[in-house]
């Protein structure tokens, strides 16, 4: 998947294509749902993975990572393990008990299938028995071992090990895989066909009784090529840890967790039988990874939603969730629901009807989210790598009405307007702005009126650029939940030059916005003595400079271009 056929402005066609399809559009939203996340059980320390037997109790499992898996009858937690493996499962970092999954015909043959790490550090498939007498106990001794698989490294990478198995409609156990684990994909495992690290398979478990206890379903998409192993259903991903069907669609949804800048959501619709390749190591969320030995990027599937790594429109860890199809909550249904474990920011994804996606944030939620899990009767929970279990709910919320946002270019100016026709409980409106139409900065924050009647508001954004600019307009709710509008793109015609924004800074964070390639920035206090001097290398865009801890006072910033040097005043507060 390289760069290596593709112009520069087809690069930027494709990722606009792919990436702006996963911003929210606010313009004439629907009322939106609120989600709570409302403790339900607690008490599980190192929750990973909540499922149901799909057998009519209305039970809950819980799979905790040092080997213990709960059971909540609906009514309370009961006190007794369904099953014990700690002295069977190696408890470390991302190592443990990952998953769990219960045969479709589980209700007659009490069969179900864990995913963890051994002793040893294998990845390892086992299946296990309920006991014949009591349906909340499981039988440790009942052990079968399908597949293990050791991890590379000298010693082994301890990491990246993915974790979900579940049964799809057809019947076929799916399991996804992570890469191996260190950090970039080392031996290239995802994209090597020969490996089953960076992939997700597909296996018919029906075989109960002769070893390997596996057999290959005849329509997996490799099994007429020499290279791939047969087992294998997807190729590319990194580290798939959760992943999830649509119950009413039977469309699948993979988070990807990403190396140090995106994390990714991919969707598979239902029936998709050819081979899939989701580009990891050659590409990170929509992003150049490391494209040596990679094909065209016709050949990869590129993800519907990409955050980047940051604590407030972002985080660094996605762990993946569901569609909701319950009845409790009308308004939540048909949104895909999935969290970062770090940031505590949640998502909801849904279609736009146009072929894209709409894609909603909210903050302020619990972290350490590690996962979700459906009841049978659809209702929605969260688990947390604390202990405690999550009842998902939903409220309405009709905070906003967008009706346009515009940008026009004039000279050194970019005037932005946007208009709402209904607003409440509203606490900032913010304008970013960007070259690239990926990395977003921001240009300003303005009050909102709060109007019922809605408002007009308008900002002038002083540029010295002749490239194309993006802008969007983002707004955070008083609950912290925050949404995007649609993208729009203006071509300005200034001439060369370097902007700093903004002039007064508080954080020690020097933006530079340079029009032409900046070889240095040098810093001078007010009586004329270097405080900093960087190279920045020619680079040119959005460059950012960390301060280093300057005290408040008046500063000037030397910027050596192509073109000669420039000079600039600060104020650092």
């Amino acid at each position: 998947m390289t760069q290596f056929y593709l112009s520069t402005l087809q690069r930027k066609i494709r990722v606009f294509i792919i990436f702006f399809i996963s911003l929210v559009s606010i313009d004439k939203i629907a009322a939106q749902p609120v989600l709570t996340f409302t403790p339900f059980a607690t008490g599980m320390g190192s929750a990973l993975e909540i499922v149901n037997a799909g057998d009519g109790s209305n039970r809950l499992f819980i799979a905790q990572r040092n080997g213990t898996i709960r059971v909540h009858n609906g009514t309370m937690l009961l006190p007794t393990a369904f099953i014990n493996l700690v002295d069977t499962i190696l408890d470390n970092g991302e190592q443990g008990l990952l998953s769990m999954a219960f045969h479709p015909d589980y209700e007659t043959n009490r069969y179900f299938f864990v995913w963890y790490t051994d002793k040893e550090g294998d990845l390892t498939l086992a299946r296990y028995q309920t006991t014949a007498g009591d349906p909340n106990i499981a039988d440790p001794n009942s052990e079968v071992v399908l597949l293990e698989i050791p991890k590379p490294g000298t010693p082994y990478f301890t990491n990246h090990n993915g974790g979900k198995i579940a049964f799809g409609t057809d019947g076929y156990l799916y399991v996804s895989i992570g890469d191996g684990g260190s950090g970039g994909d080392p031996f290239n495992n995802a994209q090597n066909g020969n490996s089953l690290l960076g992939k997700m398979l597909r296996l018919n478990v029906n075989n109960f009784l002769i070893p390997p206890y596996y057999t290959i379903p005849a329509d997996n998409p490799y099994v007429s090529d020499p290279t791939v192993r047969d087992e294998i259903w997807a190729l590319g991903l990194r580290n798939p840890w959760r992943w999830s069907w649509d119950r009413l669609t039977n469309d699948m949804w993979i988070a990807d967790v990403g190396q140090g800048a995106w994390e990714e959501i991919n969707f598979r619709v239902a029936g998709t039988t050819a081979a899939v390749n989701y580009g990891w190591r050659c590409y990170e969320g929509n992003a150049n990874f490391n494209t040596t030995g990679c094909g065209s990027a016709s050949n990869y599937v590129f993800p519907i939603f990409a955050y980047p790594h940051n604590s407030t429109t972002g985080g660094f860890s996605v762990s993946g969730g569901y569609v909701y199809r319950g009845s409790g909550f009308p308004l939540l249904s048909g949104y895909y629901v999935c969290a970062d474990y770090v940031s505590g920011n949640v998502w909801k994804i849904r279609p736009d009807g146009a072929g894209g996606w709409n894609v909603y944030q909210q903050s302020g939620l619990p972290g350490n989210i590690t996962g979700f899990g459906e009841a049978e009767n659809g209702a929605l929970y969260a688990v947390s790598l604390g202990g405690t279990v999550y009842l998902v709910e939903a409220n309405s919320s009709l905070p906003l009405r967008l009706i346009d946002i515009t940008a026009q270019a004039k000279n050194d100016l970019v005037k932005v307007n946007w208009t709402t026709s209904f607003e409440e409980n509203i606490s900032l409106f913010e304008i970013d702005y960007s070259y690239d139409g990926i990395q977003f900065s921001n240009a300003a924050r303005v009050i909102p009126t709060n109007s019922s009647s809605g408002n007009s508001y308008s900002f002038d954004h002083a540029i010295n650029t002749s490239k194309k600019l993006f802008y969007r307009l983002k707004t955070t709710e008083q609950n912290g939940q925050i949404s995007y509008s649609k993208i729009v793109s203006v071509n300005s015609y200034a001439g060369k030059g370097i902007i700093i924004q903004p002039t007064v800074v508080t954080n020690q964070l020097l933006i530079i916005d340079a029009s032409e390639p900046v070889e240095s920035v040098r810093v001078f206090n007010s009586i004329g003595k270097e405080v900093l001097n960087k190279s920045i290398g020619g680079r040119q865009g959005n460059i950012s400079i960390q301060l280093p801890g300057l005290m408040p006072g008046t500063y000037i910033v030397h910027s050596r271009t192509q073109s000669g040097n420039q000079q600039h005043k600060i104020v650092i507060q």
